[in-house]
């Protein structure tokens, strides 16, 4: 009898989840849910915003205490009322949203709660070499002691993977992990999610790059409004099937550019010279060292590059975002020069920016859709300092409907949002401002296809009318696809410029990378 249990538990999977519901407010966010995962295997979860994947991952990790249906683990029901009791089961999730403390240290946040102690005392030092350890394992070079705030997004969500290998999972949950990773850095993430996979750790990865799938997940499951479409074979399945289960209709192009490279006007709208980030700003960023580059009218131009080659820091430097302390060189907009550079006054001059982190840079996410649609142009909107609430609420009515931006009113607030339709907010905000050149920074980072594709067609609309435009993507089809030219950067400096028309992903990654770097394998694979 022992024998025949002991045989069933070994032969069961690792995780089954079977029927879960769950309801918020008399909305059904899933609906009959259903996920199997096997020791050593990686199942992609994938689905639109909103489409309930946050929601099922929370269920799964603890966060949500009352939810319908079953989960079992080797077989044994189980059910999870707090995020304590999912980790004592062997799950670890890395949220999208960084669960990090700023002002503490890479290593504590690594070991918050579980310290290195004696007597009531913290071992400083065997805490940084355990960290150490763990980083080194996610290809991370950096100081265990740094502040997590002195660290770049990226480098965060790599602290985020050290801390959950710090776990012993059995059951890792990766929610966008590559979302705000460079190429390279893709790469190193498989290389220890496919290191966890031989030791037999199950992984549910969440993600909208589809093209990463083909190297890294066994099998795909589609949800749809809370509801599940289908389990699919990575091996046997197409992207374009892919597409047709998550939105319910066919994407036909992803990327749009705007012009054929000919037809971009020849004005300069943007030269910048010269430009160079020096002093106590390179302690956390990258430094700039002599970036020159010309932006015309209508243009769309990539700045390509890997993590902490300084592509973020030329779209914060020519908005004005440093002090002029730390900064030098000429930037000329509409043949005018612009020396006394900050926010405010890009935004008179007719610069718009899209940070990188929607959440915490563009947003004020307890604030509603009006609030944060006008914030940008809100002298537009006012009056002796007094704004007009009627004129405010038009303005904001109107960029919701040309943007389609999906929200119950605009009196909502913003973090109720999907991540597509906070990125609308994002971009109705700036055009509210009526500006000339919009810097964008991964303008679509974590959100899913059928939104990606409507800013595509945003960004290729509006260039076709003049604006010009500076992006920085670490997806490289994305920035093939919707650029007329790339410029890469590597160590703070222009490395090589491509026309997005004839330029491969090897050409960029080349590029991107110090001599020496690429292997003769990497150099035939595409990222």
């Amino acid at each position: 009898m022992t024998g025949s249990v002991v045989s069933a538990r070994v032969n069961s999977p690792l995780l089954q989840m079977r029927d879960i519901g769950k309801s918020f407010a008399g909305v059904r966010a899933l609906d009959g849910v259903s996920l199997t995962v096997d020791a050593g295997r990686v199942v992609a979860l994938l689905g639109e915003n909103g489409a309930g994947k946050s929601t099922l991952i929370n269920v799964l990790s603890g966060v949500f205490a009352h939810y319908e249906g079953e989960i079992f683990i080797d077989g044994e029901p189980v059910h999870i009322n707090t995020p304590a009791q999912a980790q004592a089961l062997g799950i670890s999730t890395i949220h999208q949203e960084l669960n990090l403390v700023p002002d503490m240290s890479v290593a504590d946040n690594i070991w918050l709660g579980r310290e290195r102690n004696a007597a009531g005392w913290v071992r400083r030092g065997q805490t940084a070499a355990a960290a150490r350890e763990l980083l080194s394992r996610v290809g991370l070079d950096i100081s265990p002691n740094r502040l997590v705030r002195q660290c770049r997004l990226a480098e965060q969500q790599l602290v985020e993977v050290a801390k959950a290998m710090s776990l012993d999972a059995r059951i890792l949950i990766m929610d966008e992990p590559t979302s705000a990773l460079a190429d390279s850095e893709v790469r190193r993430l498989f290389s220890v999610v496919k290191s966890l996979t031989a030791q037999g750790i199950g992984i549910i990865y969440i993600s909208h790059r589809l093209e990463e799938l083909d190297e890294i997940a066994d099998t795909v499951n589609v949800l749809r409004d809370g509801k599940w479409i289908g389990e699919r074979s990575v091996a046997q399945t197409s992207r374009d099937e892919l597409i047709r289960m998550m939105v319910g209709r066919p994407v036909a192009e992803m990327h749009a550019r705007p012009t054929d490279r000919d037809a971009v006007p020849a004005e300069p709208r943007l030269v910048v010279q010269g430009l160079t980030l020096r002093g106590e700003a390179r302690e956390a960023r990258a430094a700039l060292n002599g970036v020159s580059l010309t932006l015309h009218a209508g243009e769309i131009l990539g700045l390509g590059g890997l993590m902490g080659a300084g592509r973020s820091e030329v779209l914060q430097a020519v908005f004005g975002a440093f002090p002029a302390a730390v900064m030098s060189g000429d930037v000329t907009v509409d043949g005018k020069p612009f020396r006394r550079r900050n926010p405010g006054a890009s935004i008179r001059r007719g610069i718009a920016f899209v940070a990188e982190d929607r959440k915490t840079q563009n947003l004020i996410l307890d604030e509603t859709v009006r609030f944060n649609s006008t914030l940008a142009a809100l002298r537009s909107y006012a009056r002796a300092g007094w704004v007009l609430p009627q004129r405010e609420r038009a303005a904001a009515t109107a960029e919701v409907k040309q943007l389609g931006t999906k929200t119950p009113s605009i009196a909502t607030a913003v973090k109720n949002l999907s991540g597509g339709n906070q990125q609308k907010v994002v971009l109705g905000k700036w055009l509210l401002t009526n500006p000339s050149i919009i810097l964008l920074d991964e303008p679509t980072r974590g959100i899913d296809v059928g939104a990606k594709a409507e800013i595509h067609a945003l960004v290729a609309a509006l260039a076709a009318q003049g604006v010009a435009f500076l992006v920085v993507s670490s997806e490289l089809p994305e920035l093939l696809g919707m650029s007329d030219r790339i410029l890469v950067m590597r160590d703070g400096v222009i490395s090589a410029e491509f026309d997005a028309a004839t330029a491969t992903q090897e050409d960029l990654l080349a590029a991107a990378m110090p001599a020496g770097e690429l292997t003769g394998d990497e150099k035939g694979t595409t990222p």
